[in-house]
């Protein structure tokens, strides 16, 4: 029951998060990236402080006794957290950083920690959410945005290549990112045929 109340908590916190980031979907959202980014990380703060609550209710050798309950929210703070760094840097956050971010540990022999496969479905989230601003950045008259989102997912892709998934839901997740890239590609090559991606390429300083 206690465990229950701190998960609605931090289900609600993430919500916030969520409502602030989805602004940068906006036409006018672009302009203010980091004040977004900024508010977001100080939600993070009382994100922290609930998950330093949850650690308290329940005996620290027994985390995957518990961890169903509040396996949905992690990832989706974890997919929040590589937003923001995404966001802020267009790189993609390191497990250890997002452990940080959240307070607790990368490392499942000190306590409380952060799940690979949390991680990764995090970052498979990451991923849905990066292809739907490709195409809102179009809208938006951003055109070099997405010629930048496409190489980072398909770095991304390349690395999840590379991992042998065993986890049904995960793999299920993983299948999702092959859409993600083919949505990303269909928006860069339509960049292309209307010529707006030499556009881009000369707006981002003339670099190809």
């Amino acid at each position: 029951q206690e465990i229950r109340k701190v998960v609605q908590a931090l289900e609600q916190t993430a919500r916030e998060i969520l409502t602030l980031l989805q602004g940068v979907h906006q036409g006018a959202g672009f302009q203010d990236i980091p004040k977004k980014c900024q508010k977001a990380r100080e939600h993070f703060g009382t994100v922290r402080t609930q998950l330093e609550s949850l650690k308290t209710k329940f005996p620290a050798d027994q985390y995957y006794r518990f961890h169903e309950h509040w396996r949905f929210v992690l990832q989706r703070l974890v997919f929040l957290a590589a937003f923001v760094v995404y966001l802020e840097s267009e790189t993609l956050v390191t497990r250890e950083a997002v452990a940080e971010i959240l307070g607790i540990e990368a490392d499942r022999e000190r306590g409380f920690h952060l799940d690979i496969e949390d991680y990764l479905s995090g970052v498979l989230t990451l991923a849905s959410e990066l292809a739907r601003l490709a195409v809102n950045s179009v809208t938006a008259g951003d055109y070099s945005r997405p010629l930048r989102i496409s190489t980072f997912i398909n770095e991304l892709d390349s690395g999840f290549r590379l991992l042998n998934l065993k986890n049904d839901s995960l793999r299920k997740r993983y299948d999702g990112l092959k859409y993600d890239v083919k949505k990303i590609e269909e928006v860069v090559y339509d960049l292309s045929i209307r010529g707006l991606n030499k556009e881009a390429t000369v707006g981002a300083g003339g670099e190809k």
